[in-house]
């Protein structure tokens, strides 16, 4: 049977019987406004799940909550909304009967801003790095400090890169795709949940690299979640715990998220619930009736005690999905319980369900470090990135009717000197998918099947994409075709108003105007010097040490040592120059060819003469 029957038989036969709590479900329809107003599918190329039907309801009822509290109008059941749905999401003519100030259509469909790819480029010292915070911010925000005020902007920076909506990456020569998208890393072989370990050695695992990364933490900050208010980490316990092997044992999480709570396959058949075994030698007592020589160590005891007695209400249960990556977020809600009815796993405790990712993020998004082997164990809670898990959790989506329209939180990375790298290379077929009218939800959405993973991965309209380039590395007209077409480009060029007109007795504006017209006139404009070399001058000695360890030797790179040019760029007249001494060399006694050529050696001074900046002034 095709999926789309598997899914619209038995949920028009259960909208029949109960309109008030289920939904027909038509794939066209259902998807289209799954895509319309969360920016991704519903629906999978996949029996029909569960999972899947509690999103679809979830968007019905959000969908009721308009048509009722907004709109005034009076639908009687999701009956009426799933014929909403059918009419407005179907591509019929019915799409044109509702009104623009009605249609919901219309109201999710407006974006915020459309996805940004952008460039900033120019010569070294014009603020790259600093201008892409300062991008970066305003696309989350909507707002970023003023520029005058660094402290505070770098602040905010920071503050939403340690949340993981910004993260930062540089590139190299050795950088590559495996870094950025996903590549083979070696893991060695793990303990399973029954205690036994694996076979020995390692093996190749697909690994996320930034980009990936970045791009499922924006996939998921739009979609259904269960709504909870703002989630208050203090004084909580922090736990990881695994719900049966990753690979193997899916059965075992998806009724644990369909059962709301966590199970344990340590600790035997016995029932934990008597007060007693709230103390750690009681539970070993109880063990060491049945097996004497049973360790203190032992999983049955430790895991028993730590789920049994160890977990409080209120506390956080971080669901593993592996060693390196996590799939759910809870709150413990209730006592231990025994599942006497249960086959395995019997060991449980209620939970609410804060988190359940459609894909597992690594596990570095919330966590220094990697999971451990052990079924459940307490993390410490220095090691937990609060503001990135309060970001996770506080993300809700479409879960009420303010929040129907609300776009996803914006998502940034910013690539620092993106032409260093081999950009065919580190894109690869992601060259395509950042396109802004490629991306997921959006006009001609694609998806690629990696390569490693082997997984359908497509790039979210909510991650905008923020590179600085130096055009002094590599010209800006040799660069990549294909990237040319996919990004804006912004040029920042010095700018000398920035600088003081009096430091030490030396207008550093006029100064670094002069040094940029001479390096214009004898090599070109994009090897210009930035107002950011003397953004720090105080003084004259702020000016002589910035001018001796910074200019000086940056023009001897840009004239491939050619010390005559850099001295008709400083001004320099005489061989005792203002800032460098020319010595005219004497050729060797024994006849060396071109011995009629003059040869010089080069030196910098090693203190300035005091009029050493006056000829730039004029």
């Amino acid at each position: 049977m095709p999926y789309r029957d598997m899914r619209t038989i038995p949920t028009m036969l259960l909208a029949f019987a109960k309109p008030e709590r289920a939904i027909g479900v038509r794939y066209k329809p259902i998807y289209t406004a799954g895509m319309r107003l969360l920016h991704r599918s519903l629906l999978k190329n996949a029996p029909f799940s569960a999972a899947e039907y509690g999103d679809v309801l979830a968007m019905s009822e959000a969908i009721l909550n308009v048509m009722r509290d907004d709109w005034g109008w009076k639908p009687r059941d999701l009956w009426d909304v799933q014929g909403f749905i059918w009419v407005t999401c179907n591509g019929s003519d019915a799409d044109e009967a509702v009104s623009d100030e009605k249609s919901i259509v219309a109201e999710s469909s407006k974006k915020s801003a459309a996805p940004t790819n952008v460039i900033l480029y120019g010569p070294p010292g014009t603020g790259k790095t600093y201008r892409s915070a300062q991008e970066a911010v305003l696309l989350c925000d909507g707002v970023a400090p003023d520029e005058q005020d660094r402290q505070k902007l770098m602040e905010r920076f920071n503050a939403l890169k340690d949340a993981g909506r910004i993260a930062f990456v540089t590139f190299h020569q050795s950088y590559s795709y495996e870094d950025f998208i996903e590549g083979l890393r070696p893991e060695t072989a793990a303990e399973d949940e029954g205690g036994q370990s694996s076979s020995g050695g390692f093996r190749l695992k697909p690994t996320d690299g930034v980009f990936k990364r970045i791009s499922a933490l924006a996939e998921q900050a739009g979609a259904v979640r269960p709504a909870a208010s703002a989630f208050d980490l203090d004084g909580r316990n922090f736990f990881k715990m695994s719900l049966g092997r990753a690979y193997d044992q899916s059965e075992i999480y998806q009724a644990a998220i369909d059962g709301g709570y966590v199970a344990l396959g340590w600790g035997g058949d016995t029932d934990w619930s008597d007060p007693i075994f709230e103390k750690f030698d009681a539970i070993l007592e109880k063990w060491r009736s049945v097996e004497p020589d049973i360790s203190s160590n032992r999983g049955d005891v430790t895991q028993t005690f730590r789920l049994r007695a160890m977990m409080q209400k209120g506390d956080i249960v971080i669901v593993s999905d592996g060693n390196s990556q996590f799939r759910a977020i809870g709150e413990i809600i209730g006592p231990y319980e025994f599942a006497k009815d249960a086959t395995d796993y019997r060991h449980r405790r209620k939970v609410r369900w804060l988190r359940v990712l459609e894909k597992s993020l690594p596990v570095e998004t919330i966590l220094d470090g990697k999971f451990t082997m052990m079924s459940l164990y307490r993390i410490d809670p220095k090691k937990i990135k609060r503001a990135a898990l309060e970001t996770i959790l506080g993300e809700q989506g479409a879960t009420t009717t303010t929040d129907l329209n609300k776009d996803p939180d914006p998502y940034v990375l910013v690539i620092d000197e993106i032409n260093r790298a081999n950009i065919s290379k580190v894109f690869g077929e992601l060259i395509t998918l950042i396109e802004p009218d490629k991306r997921l939800g959006c006009l001609n959405a694609l998806t690629v099947t990696l390569p490693y993973s082997h997984e359908e991965f497509g790039v979210p309209a909510n991650l905008h994409i923020v590179g600085t380039m130096n055009t002094a590395d590599r010209s800006i007209a040799l660069l990549d075709t294909a990237l040319r077409r996919r990004f804006q480009f912004k040029e920042l060029m010095p700018q000398p108003s920035l600088l003081g007109d009096n430091v030490g007795g030396v207008n550093i504006r006029a100064l670094l105007s002069a040094l940029n017209e001479r390096i214009e006139y004898f090599f070109d404009r994009e090897h210009q010097i930035g107002h950011a070399y003397f953004m720090e001058c105080q003084s004259r000695t702020d000016l002589d040490r910035v001018m001796r360890t910074k200019i000086i030797p940056l023009l001897s790179e840009y004239f491939y040592d050619n010390w005559e040019k850099l001295r008709e760029v400083l001004g320099e007249t005489s061989d005792e120059g203002h800032f460098t001494v020319r010595t005219k060399l004497r050729p060797p006694t024994t006849g060396a060819m071109d011995s009629d050529i003059e040869r010089y050696r080069y030196d910098v001074r090693p203190e300035f003469p005091a009029n050493a900046y006056d000829h730039f002034m004029s």
